[in-house]
């Protein structure tokens, strides 16, 4: 269920729509008092806000700003002002919408779920994981969750190369075809598992387990993270 708190004085407009919003799985809590609303927001969680501007004892635009700055949550501005000050205000204080009445309640749960359709989409994105090894090839540094890590020439051309193909398998021929030190200065197998090793204490909590650069028997290694 979707669950929106509405800040609206008109207690007629705010139960037709709360009436209305319930048959499309929209519950609405209304607070006809905006420090009563505010004060609501800070233990309760709702998904999105359906804000007037006229409002007892405090101007929707500052409410607006209060939410915005506090909280992390789209909001309706839903208004009976004609001012197209306060539409531009409004939005540019971060309201996602700006709904004049009076309105067709249809047009408010289609604009709704297609805000909140966004928002989640949004959310994800910035929600995604950041990865632990970040590699600047234009600096020539490997860092581990931000942390510069301090590697040889060698190591770096290693470590550098399996970042790059991160989740595939590189064979230590493949190794050696794309390093230039390793062609001059380590070119044989015993020399390649030592600097593999090498890297294995810099980058990993137990070296014997690794969680991040894995050998594959006959095959070569792999970098997961």
């Amino acid at each position: 269920m979707i669950n929106i708190a509405m800040v609206e004085d008109d207690a007629e407009l705010a139960e037709v729509l709360t009436e209305y919003l319930s048959k499309f799985n929209i519950k609405v809590t209304n607070y006809e008092e905006p420090f009563l609303a505010l004060s609501s927001l800070k233990i309760n969680k709702f998904d999105l806000i359906i804000l007037d501007l006229t409002l007892p004892g405090m101007d929707g635009l500052d409410v607006c700003k209060q939410i915005i700055t506090n909280h992390d949550i789209p909001i309706i501005i839903s208004s009976a002002r004609s001012d197209i000050t306060d539409k531009v205000t409004a939005l540019q204080l971060g309201a996602d919408d700006y709904l004049p009445k009076p309105y067709d309640p249809r047009e408010l749960e289609v604009r709704i779920k297609t805000i909140l359709r966004r928002y989640n989409i949004s959310t994800k994105i910035e929600e995604k994981p950041t990865k632990v090894f970040i590699f600047d090839e234009e600096k020539k540094e490997i860092r581990k969750n931000g942390k510069f890590i301090r590697l040889t020439a060698a190591e770096y051309e290693v470590l550098s190369l399996l970042i790059k193909r991160e989740g595939f398998i590189v064979s230590r021929d493949d190794i050696f075809e794309n390093s230039d030190l390793l062609n001059s200065d380590y070119d044989n197998i015993g020399s390649l598992a030592v600097i593999i090793n090498r890297i294995r204490h810099k980058i990993e909590a137990n070296p014997k387990t690794p969680n991040y650069l894995h050998t594959i028997r006959g095959m070569g290694y792999k970098f997961l993270q």
